[in-house]
């Protein structure tokens, strides 16, 4: 069993609030953590048991009544029940209460998203981070900010580190010894998402182009947000094709960040970017395996950008910094793979380069990035493909892609 990054914030959230709701996608590893963190006392339900759902959504007040200490998991499937969790909480505060799971982000569902506001702290769960994986604890975030990268010589480069992206996150797929068995699992859980988890937070019409749509996302993951293009691919409106790709979302399967910028810059592209939430799924929707890649090294590149999308995520919900997402682009192309601002309004850009060198001109975007940030610009790096840190001036390095995890 890993040890999971979030399991301290989740266990200082427990001391003092009643409710803690811990999100993400199914399989990252919700259940197995709640079940080690509950206790004798704490009553623990599945809905997923077709009996305690249809009781759940039956009576929902009748269901939460005399749970005194209860783990509830995968409750985006009867969203019902956080009002009546919002009843027993306004009348009971102890702190603790209630340990929830959920597999779509239950929030952003209009008749929920206020009912538990103050009363209930949201915590993500994305699949294992590298640093999960190894049992490291990771200082990156912190040594980013402080400009304090350091050298790796024992770092995963070349075909070990392909082979790490192309692994993904998920528990499972992480256990399975080949590549193929990998990429059946992954075609298996893509289908369950699709099909199961949507209809559980949304009504879909042309459910059976959604696979289709997925691939066409797939093709343009580490790319910029193109509704419009989206929603043709399956005959559906501009709104329609905006509207899938936010329930995706919801279910975790991929993400969109919005773009930084600043009145000091007038020029700048002011529209989201797309990734997967997992390098494994999205390289087995683009029909990509190892021997692929390595032929044809300039499908690294998008694979390589969402797997360092999501190891920053991850190791987001893990520390005491609280970071924004961002990505920056000018209308000159000057752009940087993932900004991160911090909440005293300081700033970190990372580019991410599948290569093993690094010249002057990869730290273009950086530089105006830093122009525009001034005092506020923190560091910026370039991750490559390599064991050494390499200053490329003031505030700039290029550093290994295992500092993520070392």
């Amino acid at each position: 069993m890993y040890d999971r990054l979030i399991e301290r914030r989740a266990e200082e959230a427990l001391s003092d609030t009643p409710v803690v709701l811990i999100v993400g996608p199914r399989r990252a590893g919700k259940t197995t953590l709640v079940r080690k963190m509950g206790n004798a006392n704490r009553t623990y339900v599945t809905l997923d048991d077709q009996t305690a759902l249809d009781a759940a959504q039956s009576d929902p007040i009748g269901f939460i009544r005399g749970l005194e200490l209860a783990v509830i998991d995968e409750i985006q499937r009867a969203p019902d029940l956080l009002l009546a969790i919002k009843k027993t909480v306004d009348e009971d505060y102890r702190p603790g209460r209630f340990l929830l799971t959920g597999s779509a982000n239950v929030l952003t569902l209009p008749r929920v998203a206020d009912s538990l506001a103050g009363r209930m702290e949201t915590i993500q769960m994305l699949p294992l981070a590298r640093a999960e994986v190894s049992g490291k604890t990771p200082t990156f975030l912190e040594r980013l900010f402080e400009g304090r990268l350091q050298s790796h010589r024992d770092a995963i480069v070349g075909d070990d580190l392909l082979k790490l992206v192309l692994l993904g996150g998920y528990p499972e797929a992480v256990a399975r010894q080949t590549e193929r068995r990998r990429q059946d699992w992954a075609r298996a859980y893509l289908t369950s998402v699709l099909t199961r988890d949507l209809r559980d937070i949304a009504e879909i019409e042309k459910l059976t182009e959604l696979p289709r749509f997925v691939r066409l996302l797939a093709a343009h993951s580490g790319q910029l947000v193109n509704y419009s293009q989206f929603g043709s691919s399956i005959n559906v409106s501009h709104k329609t094709g905006q509207r899938y790709v936010g329930l995706l979302e919801q279910v975790f399967l991929i993400a969109t960040v919005q773009p930084w910028y600043t009145n000091a810059l007038k020029r700048i592209v002011k529209t989201p970017k797309l990734h997967f939430l997992d390098s494994g799924l999205l390289a087995t929707t683009r029909g990509l395996n190892f021997e692929r890649v390595k032929a044809n090294r300039g499908e690294f590149g998008p694979l390589l950008e969402s797997f360092v999308f999501s190891e920053v995520m991850k190791l987001m919900t893990g520390s005491d910094l609280r970071l924004t997402p961002y990505h920056f682009r000018d209308q000159q192309m000057h752009e940087v793979d993932l900004v991160l601002e911090r909440d005293d309004g300081m700033i970190a850009g990372i580019e991410v380069k599948a290569a093993a060198t690094v010249k002057s001109s990869d730290f273009a975007g950086l530089r105006t990035l830093a122009e525009a940030c001034a005092d506020r610009f923190a560091f910026g790096v370039v991750l490559y493909d390599g064991t050494d840190v390499v200053p490329f001036g003031d505030r700039l390095a290029a550093a290994p892609l295992s500092c993520l995890w070392s």
